[in-house]
């Protein structure tokens, strides 16, 4: 079973960083999609944060495009979120993502909160 934990949260003052750390368990020796996903409030649905593909192709959620950057890391399977000039507005649950073939497994979320 895939397990992934999530890491590096916390609080932050506007303008500044953190870095989220995503490992995942339970995989196979295969390289798989992963990305990082947001939930805002309670009400709102998880949304797009960053992706990478199997191939290391990028994609951005336009709200976060210049300021973070996904990257993988030396071991398998694990994925970092580099956020720059975190915004209030990036106040949210950060969840990890990894899709396999036929299933898509999350994290358990961790909090980011951006205040002064």
């Amino acid at each position: 079973q895939v397990q992934l934990v999530e890491s590096g949260g916390g609080l932050v003052q506007p303008g500044g960083s953190l870095t989220l750390s995503c490992a995942a368990s339970g995989t196979t020796f295969s390289t798989y999609p992963m990305g990082w996903y947001r939930r805002q409030t309670p009400e709102n649905g998880r949304e797009l944060v960053a992706t990478i593909s199997m191939y290391d192709s990028i994609n951005y959620a336009d709200s976060v495009k210049g300021r973070f950057t996904i990257s993988r890391g030396s071991i398998k399977n694990t994925v970092f979120l580099q956020m720059h000039n975190l915004l209030p507005e990036d106040t949210a649950v950060y969840y990890c993502n990894l899709a396999t073939a036929d299933k898509s497994f999350w994290g358990e979320g961790i909090s980011v909160t951006v205040s002064s």
